[in-house]
């Protein structure tokens, strides 16, 4: 009897630990399944290119695991019952139960409007594709002089600031800030970042925190009232509710605890990796929301089942950084190196450079969903056999 492996999510995370397992399990002994509500990859990365008119290319599931033995279920997850060791999905021809033996949950996150009055009413988001296909047809309708704010000033707001004034130069784009422009960047990433936004025409609210959304402005907690005929909303990720409402030991905002191997702390049949997960990396802080995080995840979550299916050595990799990758539109953008632990450092690649730079990030992660097996040897090793009914037997080994 194979031993059933459903993967819940085929964002990055997801797309990787599925071609992974696919390529280190023989299909023989392990049936590996992905349940995803989209067919095609979605590149989150570039979902600010979306929105403002810009042609990404379709990457159907079907294309990118052909050959692999990876059964592509295109549903909505509805339930995990972690106890039955089940997961409910719909699709078009309606609901259905799935078992598993090895759970590996990467249901991701979208849009955190933060609990702020008339966001969920009158922002737009770039979280998912859905959101930046709305938000690229209200943009394509506003007319020359009209407002467009961006609330958030992490890594996903300034591209998609950015992005915006490079497209629509006849827009009058702004950016409202927490804090400061670029707090976490070094003092290079931050002058370069002011001198692009200068040259883009973006105006900057800094320590501008937004308490309400409106129609046609935004009210600050300093009482200052922002103009905005659109207000973009990038603050932040929330995670998929789902796994809150398991019997998983999650945190307080509804990520997975899981060790060092990405398995559970309370389940060790599921594993959970990229946003959902709550992982801990170098200097033992948390993993941020982000594919920087998500692909090493994927890694390891893949190795680790592996490794305990088939009696080889659990990795030892430890989860780090190596430096952000911004895009400030097309031909700017800004390479910020950091600690282990994600704190800049004084060194930053910029400009057009940067801009090139940060394009190859992107398309390697692609290249890494489709080529999951990095570092790998090519042979697929073989399940033990008192391995492949796994509920418990996989259990037992820590």
């Amino acid at each position: 009897m194979q031993h059933r492996i459903i993967v819940l999510g085929a964002g990055y995370a997801g797309a990787i630990v599925t071609g992974r397992l696919a390529k280190r399990l023989r299909r023989e002994d392990v049936a590996v399944t992905v349940v995803n509500a989209e067919p095609d990859f979605i590149e989150r990365v570039r979902m600010h290119q979306l929105a403002t008119g810009q042609t990404l290319k379709p990457r159907p599931f079907t294309e990118m695991f052909a050959g692999t033995g990876v059964v592509v279920r295109v549903a909505r997850v509805t339930g995990v019952d972690v106890d039955r060791k089940t997961v409910a999905v719909i699709d078009a021809d309606g609901s259905e139960e799935l078992a598993y033996d090895t759970l590996v949950y990467a249901l991701g996150s979208g849009w955190d409007a933060r609990g702020v009055s008339g966001t969920a009413e009158h922002a737009y988001e770039i979280a998912g594709r859905p959101g930046a296909l709305r938000l690229r047809e209200r943009l394509a309708r506003l007319d020359a002089g009209q407002t467009v704010v961006v609330v958030g000033g992490g890594l996903t707001g300034l591209e998609a600031a950015a992005e915006i004034a490079e497209a629509r130069p006849d827009l009058d784009v702004a950016l409202a800030a927490r804090g400061g422009l670029g707090d976490s960047l070094s003092p290079k990433g931050r002058a370069h970042l002011r001198k692009v936004f200068g040259k883009l025409g973006i105006t900057v609210y800094e320590h501008a925190a937004v308490t309400a959304v409106e129609a046609e402005r935004v009210a600050t907690a300093d009482g200052r009232v922002i103009p905005a005929t659109v207000t973009v909303w990038t603050t932040g990720f929330a995670v998929h509710p789902i796994a809150k409402q398991t019997s998983l030991e999650v945190t307080g905002a509804g990520q997975i605890v899981v060790d060092a191997t990405m398995r559970s702390v309370s389940h060790p049949d599921v594993y959970a990796i990229g946003d959902a997960a709550f992982a801990m990396g170098a200097g033992n802080r948390p993993m941020r929301m982000a594919c920087a995080s998500g692909v090493p995840m994927a890694w390891q979550a893949a190795d680790s089942i592996a490794a305990r299916l088939t009696g080889g050595k659990l990795p030892n990799a430890a989860l780090r950084y190596f430096n952000q990758c911004i895009s400030l539109g097309r031909r700017e953008g800004l390479i910020q190196y950091v600690t282990a632990d994600d704190r800049a450092v004084a060194a930053a690649l910029t400009g057009r450079l940067a801009a090139v730079y940060k394009e190859l990030v992107c398309k390697g992660a692609v290249w890494g969903v489709a080529n999951p097996t990095l570092g790998l040897p090519t042979r697929r090793r073989s399940v033990t056999r008192e391995r492949v009914t796994a509920g418990p037997a996989v259990k037992e080994l820590a």
